[in-house]
């Protein structure tokens, strides 16, 4: 059912709502995001709609605005690949500050609050003395699935990432990502390939070399895979042994604040441009 959602679909369901609600419409891409962003609006002068794709949200913004000429409707969208591939975007439609709305969230003072919750001190401590900031790891770790995935959408490879293993392909004590494996592990869940895995590898490890924020191309999902790897194996305290990645997603959501909001483009932005334009959005 959702697969079959249309742009058309989110438009008509906006008109009808009209008849009830005479406030913004706020549309999103996904579940999480809905989640997230509700925390955040004026509940009573704003509804979320969820689009279930990217493109959704932008059809159904540009539909509701420029066909049925409704001004109260913006969205929010992943920024994903869109500056690598030259892709900009204007307000109605806003995009994240990281690549996703979760890495926006991971990159966040909240991993902090999560690490303080779930990491044991001592062994906290320890990595970060020996590999770095817990931040930086992560994005470092989680950003050659993204290039890899940049990579496969330049050159027509049409890779799967779905359900990808990071267990396969990570040092689990450092949490360091073997890019060989890493390929090799998504060449095997993908349709054959005639590009040699080795020169794939190397082209990852070689674009990633000029990506100074890590962050800009790593995936929040890939994040918080290598997040909860850490919990469990290096640094975490008892209560992370069990723990699962959507009850991970959830913790860094409940932990992004207001606070670590307002520090975004994202917000800033919105802000600006919804009271230029006399529309509701964020909570006092």
């Amino acid at each position: 059912m959702i697969n079959s959602l249309t742009s058309s679909d989110i438009s008509n369901e906006i008109s009808m709502m009209q008849s009830a609600f005479s406030g913004t419409f706020l549309v999103v891409e996904g579940v999480t995001d809905s989640r997230l962003y509700s925390k955040f609006i004026d509940r009573d002068k704003v509804r979320i709609l969820v689009a279930h794709s990217k493109n959704n949200v932008v059809q159904s913004v540009n539909e509701c605005r420029d066909r049925r000429k409704d001004d109260k409707v913006i969205g929010f969208i992943d920024r994903d690949m869109d500056p690598m591939l030259g892709k900009k975007r204007r307000p109605p439609i806003f995009t994240t500050d990281k690549r996703d709305m979760e890495t926006t969230v991971i990159a966040s003072p909240a991993l902090n609050d999560i690490i303080a919750e779930y990491g044991e001190r001592e062994k906290v401590e320890a990595f970060e003395n020996r590999f770095g900031s817990i931040s930086e790891v992560l994005a470092s770790s989680a950003s050659p699935v993204g290039m890899l995935m940049y990579i496969s959408y330049r050159r027509g490879m049409n890779l799967s990432f779905k359900d990808i293993d990071f267990d396969r392909f990570i040092d689990d004590h450092n949490l360091r990502i073997d890019i060989g494996r890493m390929v090799s592990e998504i060449y095997n869940i993908s349709m054959p390939q005639s590009y040699p895995k080795a020169t794939i590898a190397e082209l990852v490890r070689g674009s990633l070399e000029d990506i100074p924020d890590k962050w800009s191309i790593a995936r929040g999902h890939d994040a918080v895979a290598v997040l909860r790897i850490g919990l469990r194996s290096v640094f975490g305290a008892y209560n992370a042994r069990g723990i699962t990645e959507g009850e991970l997603g959830g913790a860094l959501r409940l932990a992004y604040s207001r606070t670590y909001f307002e520090e975004t483009k994202l917000f800033r932005e919105s802000s600006e441009w919804s009271k230029n334009n006399h529309l509701a959005l964020w909570s006092a």
